[in-house]
């Protein structure tokens, strides 16, 4: 299975950013174990903080399934809600901090109802659920 892994602005920061909400672990590390646990499928990763870039990436469509964390996107983007609305294969969203115990405005996902599922506060775990899942 081919799963392309998509984050959203400042998600490039992993390991470094807030680590009292985000944790220690950077992206990279996540990477390695997950090509670890899932050897048989392909896990490939984009990340930028350009909410077009992203949006040209998902068009590509050269995956079976995606798991995205919007980062900031998540609040308020339509365009890339409406990117995933039209993507015809499983899509998990993924939040890396459980957006429920945060501000305000990090409580409604205008992405999530364009996904089949969305995995919240589980760490950096939830990229590996979110794969689990998809399979």
């Amino acid at each position: 299975m081919k799963i392309l892994i998509i984050n959203g602005p400042n998600l490039n920061l992993l390991g470094t950013r807030e680590p009292e909400v985000y944790g220690s672990v950077s992206m990279e590390d996540c990477l390695s174990d997950l090509e670890k646990e899932f050897d048989g499928d392909d896990v490939s990763y984009y990340q930028s903080n350009v909410e077009g870039e992203l949006i040209n990436r998902l068009q590509e469509d050269d995956f079976d399934a995606v798991v995205i964390n919007p980062g900031a996107f998540t609040h308020y983007s339509y365009a890339i809600s409406d990117c995933l609305k039209n993507i015809k294969k499983p899509k998990v969203e993924v939040h890396i901090s459980n957006i429920y115990q945060r501000e305000e405005f990090r409580k409604k996902s205008v992405t999530a109802e364009n996904c089949d599922a969305v995995i919240s506060g589980f760490g950096m775990k939830g990229y590996r659920l979110a794969i689990q899942s998809l399979k």
